[in-house]
């Protein structure tokens, strides 16, 4: 797989996290597929489980946007570098994720192993750690 095909499958990838839609989700994957949410996590295993973990708890549509690229190709070892959005109903950003993928695939252009990582924008870290203290405080407060 090609830097350009490559990018058709991240923009097919995305555009299978908008819709939830079940066939293209699997069609991103092979049947025999592993699936890192991130590197020490489980992975998922097979395009089934895949399939049944992305439709498990799904973002709200049109609450989140995302763009990765293509950043390096070794053999059948792609990495990719990108973004990952969520937004507020005022359409403001709530949260920012800075992601990189190590995908595998085999010769038909399906991942065979996927491997996410990603580290979330610092102001936004920023503000869910005081937002998190803001409500212990306020827990606290209603307890004692």
């Amino acid at each position: 797989m090609d830097r350009q095909a490559f990018q058709g499958w991240l923009d097919r990838y995305v555009e299978a996290w908008k819709s939830y839609d079940p066939q293209q989700i699997g069609d991103l994957f092979s049947e025999d597929a592993t699936y890192r949410y991130h590197p020490q996590d489980e992975p998922e295993k097979g395009s089934g489980e895949i399939v049944a973990a992305w439709l498990d708890g799904p973002d709200e549509k049109g609450t989140y946007d995302a763009r990765y690229e293509p950043l390096a190709i070794d053999g059948d070892v792609h990495v990719a570098q990108g973004w990952s959005r969520y937004f507020n109903a005022d359409g403001s950003t709530r949260d920012e994720y800075m992601n990189i993928y190590i995908c595998h695939f085999d010769s038909e252009g399906r991942c065979t192993e996927f491997i996410e990582y990603w580290i979330q924008n610092r102001e936004m870290r920023k503000l869910s750690l005081e937002e998190m203290v803001r409500k212990a405080r306020e827990s606290d407060a209603t307890a004692a």
